[in-house]
């Protein structure tokens, strides 16, 4: 879930509702906002965010608006490398997997082959 805040946040400022509405993008669908505001308190807490209350809310009671700060940048890059890495494992297991398939010209596996 962090991954994914911290991107929508590298968009720009956004307050929590409209993180958990933008999350579905993502696949992330009917997640409890209580999950995605507990996040946010955390990525607070650890330096990768900031918040303020919107003061320029017209309709309602102020809301957070959360930002992404320099560390939540350096997060961010990290989590993407190690998306990056993952990706080329599963990529490279799945023409694996289809090498072996029928009318494929691989060879079918041995017990040595994983």
């Amino acid at each position: 879930m962090r991954p994914t805040l911290l991107l929508l946040m590298l968009q720009g400022p956004a307050h929590g509702y409209d993180l958990t509405e933008r999350m579905g993008k993502f696949g992330v669908k009917d997640i409890d906002p209580s999950l995605i505001y507990r996040a946010l308190r955390g990525m607070e807490e650890d330096g990768l965010v900031t918040s303020a209350w919107d003061e320029q809310e017209t309709q309602g009671p102020p809301r957070r608006v959360y930002t992404l700060s320099v560390e939540g940048q350096e997060a961010l890059a990290y989590y993407m490398d190690e998306l990056r890495m993952t990706s080329n494992q599963i990529n490279q297991l799945i023409e694996t997997y289809q090498r072996y398939q029928p009318g494929s010209t691989g060879h079918p596996p041995g017990k040595g082959d994983v």
